[in-house]
């Protein structure tokens, strides 16, 4: 059964790894349908499935999920919900890839075996101290919140995790691993790469991270601090609200009130995280970009470069 918010925005992310042949047929199928419903975010299409992050009105996020799974291929997609006050994209866009999650090592149908477990029983698992927990998503989204005792492997990218295995795990192949990630889909290539490598007992918290706040109870929950999204939320909440950071629009990165008092902080152009990393040339190019933003906010229209 699904249940939609009336009064809000609904945020809808999904995925589902099946083989797809035709690739630009299927993408001017789901943009069309898109721009139709006014359905904004990002789908990507690869040879091997689809993921997407969108966001519109929940009575046309109920037609795009039917419209989905009208595709045998997708009848039983993975999605998840939330909502939000303000709309989280500005732009329409399907693209076509290589891969749904860059990841950059080519995996086997049969390696994508790991066990799933509910949320509740992803609980039960961590309770055994000879569980190996491992949070598959880069250090800026785990800088700002992960499930206790967690292993962090320091990744600027997902397709750094398979150095991080190679490096840190292979004498580790009869121990219980567990892997995590936002919504899943990360994780799904993890435990398949690690079952490729000859790990016997892997794990896949289903859902990830979004799926876990939003079934345990916060009481009952082994999760500290905020989950990073991909969108202009920038961090929810256990409730799935959106959470207390902001973004920095020049390198994308979370960032809290503290860090505006930084003295290399200037918005929309650079923040302590960035400001040793980027050219006069592209300061000065971010500057002119929110020297604009500011001037449409004025006016009362909405600057597409804000998102």
């Amino acid at each position: 059964m699904r249940f939609f918010s009336m009064d809000k925005i609904t945020v809808c992310s999904f995925y589902k790894f099946s083989e797809i042949n035709d690739l630009k047929n299927l993408k001017n199928k789901f943009f069309l349908f898109l721009k139709e419903k006014k359905i904004y975010g990002t789908v990507l299409i690869a040879s091997e499935g689809i993921n997407g992050t969108v966001s519109g009105l929940d009575s046309n996020i109920i037609k795009m999920l039917d419209f989905i799974k009208s595709d045998i291929r997708f009848h039983d997609i993975d999605y998840k919900l939330s909502y939000t006050d303000k709309i989280p994209f500005y732009r329409t866009k399907v693209r076509l890839k290589k891969e749904i999650v860059t990841f950059g090592v080519k995996l086997k149908k049969s390696d994508f075996n790991a066990t799933y477990l509910e949320p509740n029983e992803w609980n039960e698992l961590l309770k055994d101290d000879d569980v190996i927990l491992i949070d598959t998503r880069n250090k800026y989204e785990t800088a700002i919140g992960t499930f206790k005792n967690s292993i962090d492997p320091g990744t600027e990218s997902f397709r750094e995790f398979p150095e991080f295995v190679n490096n840190n795990l292979n004498h580790q192949k009869d121990k219980k691993i567990a892997m995590f990630c936002t919504g899943g889909i990360r994780c799904e290539k993890s435990t398949a790469y690690l079952k490729s490598k000859g790990f016997k007992h892997v794990y896949h918290l289903k859902g990830g991270i979004l799926n876990y706040l939003k079934k345990i109870n916060k009481k009952n929950s082994l999760w500290s601090g905020e989950c990073f999204v991909f969108d202009n939320r920038v961090s929810v909440n256990h409730s799935l609200e959106k959470g207390i950071y902001d973004q920095c629009h020049a390198c994308r990165l979370p960032i809290t009130q503290e860090d505006k008092k930084h003295i290399h902080y200037l918005e929309g152009v650079s923040c302590s995280n960035c400001f040793n990393k980027t050219s006069v040339k592209r300061k000065k190019r971010f500057y002119e970009r929110q020297r604009q933003i500011k001037i449409a906010k004025k006016l009362g229209i909405n600057h597409i470069g804000n998102n």
